[in-house]
């Protein structure tokens, strides 16, 4: 079986605080994890640990077989979104994109703007990011996310500030994303994209990780409380 990640035992700590509590979780090429949980319940901190921003205080992460903060730095292959996307205000899209393809230089403009269509975007407008909407925002942030074609993606809250029809497209391309082999691991507030995307549901709460049933979860739309 060929995973993806494996996360083994891992806790953090900030100072006394303990925030992710010995969680192991094995991630299988071309399937969609969700993560449910409250706002605080170490959900952040477990993918910012998995990409290499953070280093556990206990544990071991593999990102395509190599050990974080061993092995590699940061995770390879990857796209992320982690809180807000930032970008350069007074560039429209394509430019921040054009400009964040130029540090690894494996993609040209095509690519830029083919992740731009995929998620909504015309890749020609001239209109300023610091004029965009959150949603915009967003959008742009996973085009950015996806346009190197990377096998693996951990998206926190992908679909903060879309509307109603913006977030079906968006889970449509996650869709057809997991057809063609990518692995997502994905947190969301909202019930749709746990119960229309995954494969695998867990839910953190005070840092410590489980497998649910994706019947267990709230019956509210919104997972957060």
């Amino acid at each position: 079986m060929e995973y993806i990640a494996e996360i083994r035992n891992v806790s953090k700590k900030f100072g006394d605080e303990t925030v992710v509590r010995e969680v192991t979780m094995s991630l299988e090429a071309g399937k969609i994890y969700g993560v449910a949980g409250r706002n605080g319940s170490g959900k952040t901190v477990l993918f910012k640990m998995i990409i290499g921003f953070l280093r556990p205080s206990s544990g071991k992460i593999f990102v395509h077989g190599k050990e974080i903060g061993k092995d590699v730095d940061f995770a390879e292959d990857i796209g992320i979104i982690i809180e807000t996307p930032g970008f350069l205000g007074s560039f429209n899209g394509y430019k921040n994109l054009e400009y964040l393809a130029c540090i690894k230089k494996q993609i040209g403009k095509e690519e830029i703007r083919q992740s731009m269509k995929l998620v909504g975007l015309d890749p020609d407008s001239k209109k300023k990011v610091k004029k965009y909407s959150f949603g915009m925002r967003q959008r742009l942030g996973i085009a950015q996310a996806i346009m190197e074609h990377p096998k693996y993606l951990i998206l926190d809250e992908p679909m903060n500030g879309l509307d109603r029809e913006g977030a079906a497209n968006i889970r449509a391309l996650f869709l057809k994303l997991k057809e063609e082999g990518v692995t997502i691991l994905l947190a969301s507030h909202h019930r749709e994209d746990i119960e229309e995307l995954c494969d695998e549901v867990y839910e953190m709460e005070d840092g410590r990780l489980r497998r649910i049933s994706v019947f267990n979860l709230s019956e509210e739309g919104d997972l957060s409380k």
